[in-house]
């Protein structure tokens, strides 16, 4: 199994970056791929971007291609998400998500994720 908890959340004004961090406790963090999901008020929760258990290949949502990136540190056992150019749209809860498979192409579908951390709001104010 794997347990996750994300922090980095915070209120920032459109055009500011936000840097959320995603860390696993469990022996298969190195094993599975990680994703980062968010949930605006009254919406479903979407994909945001994907990463294999190996960090060579990574998957955006196409509202976010350009302004955020994945990556992950195996050795800290942690996921981060580096968000740029951050826009009122962006506001919502930010969840982390493990998919301990390792499938080849990390997948931006929820329900491939089994783990889910309590999530982190970002505010983005315009």
């Amino acid at each position: 199994q794997v347990q996750l908890v994300e922090s980095g959340g915070g209120p920032v004004q459109a055009g500011g970056s936000l840097r959320l961090s995603c860390a696993a406790s469990g022996r298969t963090f190195s094993t599975s791929n990680m994703a980062w999901f968010r949930q605006a008020p009254g919406k479903e929760r979407e994909a945001v971007a994907a990463i294999r258990w190996s960090g060579t290949r990574a998957s955006y949502a196409n509202s976010v291609t350009g302004r955020f990136t994945i990556s992950r540190d195996n050795a800290k056992s942690t996921m981060y998400l580096q968000m740029n150019s951050l826009k009122p749209e962006d506001t919502a809860v930010y969840y982390c998500g493990a998919d301990p498979r390792g499938i080849s192409n990390p997948s931006l579908s929820r329900s491939d994720y089994n783990y889910w951390g309590p999530g982190t709001q970002v505010t983005v104010s315009s």
